[in-house]
């Protein structure tokens, strides 16, 4: 696996994010029921927020909803991954920097070191060496 691939969670969780942004924006838009006096005249029609905003609404919570199935199915890739690995102390800096999406300040701190450098570059040893064990592998076959 690749950072890429390693990333996904993270990247799946700002999306959520950000579409959740956008839903709250949507539904206040739709519910808001403050007036604008502007002294002009009305026009005779009835304006219905709600109706106009609904279908969009129920798009962006389908689309969350389907992006939160997403994560789950990616949540249990990366913790099938993770738990294959051999080395506990890489297991725990996988998790703690894929999963639970912490910073490499953070995880030196948490696996007792103080340089974060220490973590990052076992891990990017680690998928190196992942990398070129894989290209054996595929010129074995």
């Amino acid at each position: 696996m690749n950072k890429k691939e390693l990333s996904q969670l993270y990247y799946l969780n700002r999306e959520i994010e950000e579409q959740q942004r956008r839903l709250d924006e949507l539904e206040c838009l739709a519910t808001s029921c403050t007036s604008r006096i502007t002294g002009m005249p009305r026009s005779k029609g009835l304006f219905d927020k709600l109706a106009t905003y609904s279908a969009e609404i129920a798009d962006v919570k389908g689309i969350i909803d389907l992006n939160i199935k997403k994560c789950f199915y990616e949540l249990n890739r990366l913790n099938r991954y993770i738990n294959g690995v051999g080395n506990s102390q890489m297991r725990m800096i996988l998790s703690l920097r894929y999963i639970n999406g912490m910073t490499w300040q953070q995880i030196a701190f948490s696996i007792g070191e103080h340089d974060e450098q220490y973590p990052r570059r076992k891990h990017n040893e680690f998928l190196k060496k992942q990398r070129f064990n894989e290209k054996e592998q595929n010129m074995a076959v």
